[in-house]
């Protein structure tokens, strides 16, 4: 089973796009230890928002919008993301959880969604 692990941050916090290189020396060693779990599929992490980027938006009979950034209307942005094959929801979680603890051992609120991707037959 394939599960994305989406994590959101709010970019206006400081050190949240801005890694110290404790977080990123224990991010790397976290991401080292799923791949050599063999669950990393891919993983990567996103700029701000402010930084080359654009929402587009459309709806039914409208017509279609395109915005740079920055959002600041969105406090919570996706930061990045991790994709990994697991055996289950839990395991998914747990891989999750470990990823959390990085962020808050920095002093960063984090949410992660943990999302399951559907494959087509």
């Amino acid at each position: 089973m394939r599960y994305m692990l989406m994590h959101k941050l709010d970019e206006n916090q400081p050190g949240a796009f801005d890694p110290s290189p404790e977080f990123v020396e224990r991010m790397g060693a976290y991401i080292e230890e799923v791949a050599k779990a063999g669950a990393l599929l891919a993983a990567e992490g996103l700029t701000k928002s402010s930084e080359e980027s654009a929402r587009i938006t459309a709806t039914t009979g409208r017509k279609t919008t395109v915005v740079d950034g920055p959002f600041t209307e969105t406090k919570e942005l996706i930061a990045g993301f991790a994709l990994l094959e697991v055996r289950s929801k839990d395991e998914a979680v747990e891989w999750a959880k470990q990823f959390v603890d990085i962020f808050v051992a920095a002093g960063i609120d984090v949410e992660v969604d943990v999302r399951r991707v559907h494959e087509m037959p």
